[in-house]
Parts: structure tokens; C-alpha cells; sequence
């Protein structure tokens, strides 16, 4: 007899395989596309689907698979809707929200937000949600509405909701309107540190960096102190410029203000550095950091390696990640090593990129992601080694891995190969894009179409013509 905590798992696994049956059988049914009529036309006059067990962690996977498919994903909502003693959680409802709004169907959104205040479902989740997909949409004077009802809702007007609207005018670049509502809800709402720091990081987004410095006048005015987040968005704001000699400036201002830098703040400098090829300027950043007790972290070590390798340092970058990681405590994630991979490529040293990626599948925390195998694919369409290397590549990631490719991956295949004049194989991939409902880019789609018609491979020419007709519908 199986122990008890055994026949638990047991029965969990039983439960995940039934959903996922579940799911499986509804979208079968439906494909991909309907109307929202026909979606529910299809699941009412369905036997089958009059026996399958509703629930809400059921709906919430059919509402994910059907993230980009709003009709269906309303069509579906609807039809739980209607099943006897089934009631959707305020999380279907959210998600409904989130796939509307996506989508940008506001006229539906605001239908449901209607139907869910009805009922008593509106929570600050949903306010959130609602707000950023129609400021997302442009239709700001939507996310104020809903603010200013918020009290009808049941809702509170206080900082964190005024912050909450604020900071998603902000994130869109309305920023001016998001300070002219400030100026009306301070008589009322009383501001915080962060009220301040959503404006700052506004202001930088759209480039007006000395509204930021005067917000954070403003900031002490009121009593608060520029955190390290207020000075950091600023100093960001400058690297995007490339004014270094501002960003040194602040950075001796915090020190005298006793704000020190993170972490975080010395890799955007270094990064900004190594983007405008300032590498030995960038490379001074490690030691200022040391110097003020700062201490590394994963990321910061991805970009000095990053940047070492732009700078043709190899082994310094080598050094770093064997030596300087280990040193202080910092483990590697996948982004280093696929960091260490890609430069061995770029430089043109498969050999050492190759040893890192053993290296990788030998340490026991990392395991390689599709990003890993494509600086490897890259040199060997450059050096031509098709045949063999690839093969052996492919094969890694498919079968030792474990990994599907996905878009971008085919999509380097099939360029690469139409380069190297190997359509046969490129049309292959294709159609095993299309049998696993991956859609093409429409250039891979008219590269290839290119290649085929020049090899006189009709059949494969009219296939791809036939899906570009329909990406052209859908696009």
C-alpha cells in the first residue's frame, strides 16, 4: 500500500493530467479565431463538453491559452458563465481585463468592468490592470474615471491609489497630465517619497530631466529625503545621454548626501560606458564600486564580461567568471554563461565557447535556454560547418536538453540555410513551423519563397505562398 503523502502526489498528478486533458479536448474543439459567438455556439451545442467537469483552475488555463485570442477567451468566459452553480473567481475576471485591454477592445473592457462592479468584484488588482490597458490604449481620461469612482466601488482614495494612477500616466509618458492630477489630490491625498520618485522617473522617460531635478526640490520641500532610487533614475537618465561628466557629478552629490550607489546604479554605468565604447572609462567602474564597499552581484559580473568582451579583453572576461566570481561568493547564472558563449563566438573561438557550454550542462544550476545554442548556430553558418557541427548542435538542444525550438531559433535556421543554399533542409524546418503552430516572420516566409522558386520546388513555393496570403489577413 502506498504511504500517504504518495497517494497525494498521486492524486495531484491525476488531477494535473485531467486538466490538462480538459484543455486540451475544449481547444481541439474550438481551434483558433472564432467569434465570440462561434466559440459558444461550438461549446453549447457540444455534448462532450456538457460532461467535462468545469472549475475555475480549469477556465483560468483556457483563458491563458487564449491570452492573444480575445474572442475566444470571451467566448469561453461566457460559456462558464452560463453553466448551472459555477460562478467565476474576481481572478477570471481579472484576467478577462488583462486580455481585453491587450487586445484593446475597451468598448467590451468597460462592459465587463460595469458587470463586475455589479457584482462586487472590482478589487485594486483590477484598478491596476484596467488603468495600464487604457492608458496603455491612449484613453487616459478612462484610467481617471475609474479612479474617481473608486469610492463607489468600495475602493479608498488614498496615497497608494493616487500613486497607483499616477505612476501609470507616468510609465506611458502622460506625465504632464499625471502632474496636473497631482496638483488638484495633494489638497486631499497627502504625497509620499515614492510620489515624488514616479514623477522623477517620468520626467527622465520623456527626457525633461530638469523637471526631475525639480521634483527633487520639491521632494525635500515636502520633508523627504532623494533615496537611491531617485538619484539612480537620474543617472540613468544621463547615461542615456551620454553626459558621463553629470553622472559623476551625482554620483559624488549622493556620496556627500550619504546616499550610496547600488549595485544596480554602478552596472547602468558601466553598461551606458561599454554601449558608447568607453571601455577603459567602463572598466574603472569595478574598482570605484569596490572602493565604496559596494558588492557585486550576478548581473553586474554578466555585464563586466559583457563589456570585457566587446573590448576583445577575452581572457580577462575568462578571468572573471573562473576567478573574480568564485572569489566573492557569486554564483553564475545562465545569462553568464551564455555571456562567456557568445563572446568565444563572436571572436570567433568555437573551441572555448564549446568547453563553457560543457561546463554549463556539468554544473548542476544552470541549465542551457535556446539563447545558448545561438551564438554556436551563428559560427557555423560563418565557418560552414553545416553538415556536421550542426547537426551535432541541433541534435544537443533537441535530445540531450530537451528544448523546443522557438521562433527566433527557427528563424536563424532558415535564414542561414537559404545563405548557404541549402533550401531543402529551410523548407523542412518551415513546415515543422507550421505543424506546431509557430508562425513565420512574413521576410522569412519571402526569402524562402525566394529560394524555392529558384530551385523550381513548386509545391513548396505554392505552400508558402498560401501562407503569406493569410499573414497578410491577419496583419
Amino acid at each position: 500500500m502506498l504511504p500517504l503523502g504518495n497517494r497525494h502526489f498521486s492524486h495531484k498528478e491525476q488531477c494535473e493530467e485531467d486538466l490538462t486533458r480538459y484543455v486540451d479536448i475544449l481547444t481541439a474543439k474550438l481551434g483558433k479565431g472564432s467569434s465570440e459567438e462561434e466559440t459558444l455556439h461550438t461549446l453549447f451545442n457540444d455534448q462532450a463538453c456538457d460532461f467535462i467537469p468545469l472549475s475555475r483552475d480549469l477556465v483560468h488555463r483556457l483563458l491563458w491559452r487564449y491570452k492573444d485570442d480575445w474572442k475566444s477567451a470571451l467566448g469561453v468566459f461566457r460559456w462558464a458563465s452560463s453553466r448551472p452553480s459555477f460562478r467565476h473567481s474576481s481572478e477570471s475576471y481579472d484576467m478577462m481585463v488583462d486580455i481585453l485591454g491587450r487586445m484593446k477592445v475597451m468598448e467590451k473592457l468597460r462592459d465587463l468592468l460595469e458587470e463586475m462592479r455589479e457584482g462586487g468584484l472590482v478589487n485594486m488588482n483590477t484598478v491596476a490592470k484596467a488603468m495600464r490597458r487604457f492608458v496603455g490604449a491612449g484613453q487616459w481620461v478612462d484610467a481617471v474615471r475609474i479612479f474617481d469612482d473608486l469610492q463607489a466601488l468600495g475602493l479608498e482614495k488614498n496615497t497608494e491609489s493616487m500613486n497607483l494612477l499616477l505612476d501609470t500616466l507616468c510609465k506611458e509618458k502622460f506625465v504632464q497630465q499625471a502632474r496636473e492630477i497631482f496638483l488638484e489630490l495633494k489638497q486631499h491625498i497627502a504625497p509620499n517619497a515614492h510620489t515624488f520618485n514616479i514623477f522623477i522617473h517620468g520626467w527622465c522617460k520623456i527626457c525633461r530631466v530638469d523637471e526631475a531635478h525639480w521634483t527633487i526640490q520639491e521632494m525635500k520641500g515636502y520633508g523627504f529625503h532623494p533615496c537611491v532610487i531617485s538619484y539612480s533614475t537620474l543617472i540613468q537618465c544621463y547615461c542615456q545621454e551620454g553626459n558621463f561628466s553629470r553622472v559623476y557629478e551625482l554620483l559624488d552629490e549622493m556620496q556627500a548626501q550619504g546616499c550610496s550607489a547600488n549595485v544596480i546604479t554602478y552596472t547602468s554605468i558601466m553598461c551606458a560606458l561599454g554601449k558608447a565604447k568607453k571601455f577603459e572609462e567602463a572598466l574603472k567602474v569595478p574598482e570605484r564600486m569596490r572602493s565604496s564597499g559596494c558588492r557585486p552581484d550576478t548581473l553586474f559580473f554578466n555585464s563586466l564580461i559583457h563589456t570585457l568582451g566587446r573590448a576583445g579583453r577575452l581572457d580577462d572576461a575568462a578571468d572573471v567568471f573562473k576567478v573574480e566570481m568564485p572569489k566573492a561568493g557569486v554564483s553564475p547564472n545562465t545569462s553568464t554563461y551564455n555571456s562567456m558563449i557568445s563572446m568565444f563566438c563572436y571572436h570567433a573561438q568555437e573551441k572555448r565557447a564549446l568547453e563553457i557550454l560543457k561546463e554549463m550542462e556539468n554544473s548542476g544550476g544552470c541549465k542551457p535556454d535556446a539563447q545558448t545554442y545561438h551564438p554556436l548556430i551563428k559560427s557555423c553558418f560563418r565557418s560552414g560547418k553545416i553538415d556536421g557541427v550542426l547537426s551535432e548542435i541541433l541534435n544537443d538542444m533537441i535530445n540531450k536538453q530537451h528544448l523546443s525550438l522557438d521562433l527566433s531559433t527557427y528563424t536563424l535556421l532558415i535564414h542561414g540555410l537559404c545563405r548557404e543554399d541549402r533550401c531543402n533542409w529551410a523548407f523542412s524546418l518551415f513546415e515543422e513551423m507550421i505543424d506546431q503552430d509557430i508562425i513565420p516572420r512574413y521576410r522569412t516566409c519571402r526569402l524562402l519563397l525566394d529560394e524555392v522558386k529558384q530551385k523550381n520546388m513548386y509545391q513548396a513555393a505554392e505552400k508558402i505562398e498560401d501562407l503569406m496570403k493569410k499573414l497578410h489577413v491577419w496583419f
